[in-house]
């Protein structure tokens, strides 16, 4: 079995290690899609996402803009979406229809 080379992860890059916010942005914006996680998660995918772009703007070794995209645009979508969804329920219920 080959040794891998320093600073290498085995995954080719693919899993973003050294990027913790970036990382944090895509699995909190993949919950976040379930019903009433988007409310709670939404947000911290989309701050952790900005936060992972500008680990990647100011470290360029480091990998992860694509995670933190998914997170930025899952996050937002979700919260969003479900917000949305939330308050026409609201008003709904209200009217009473």
């Amino acid at each position: 079995m080959p040794e891998l080379s320093p600073g290498r992860d085995g995954t080719g890059g693919v899993i973003p290690y050294n990027n913790g916010p970036a990382l944090a942005a895509y699995y909190c914006g993949i919950v976040s899609m379930l019903p009433v996680l988007g409310l709670v998660l939404g947000i911290p995918a989309f701050i952790l996402g900005i936060k992972g772009l500008k680990r990647r703007k100011k470290f360029p070794e480091v990998k992860g803009s694509v995670h933190a995209w998914i997170g930025i645009i899952l996050g937002a979508g979700s919260f969003l979406l479900q917000a949305m969804v939330g308050a026409v329920m609201a008003v709904a219920v209200i009217s009473g229809g």
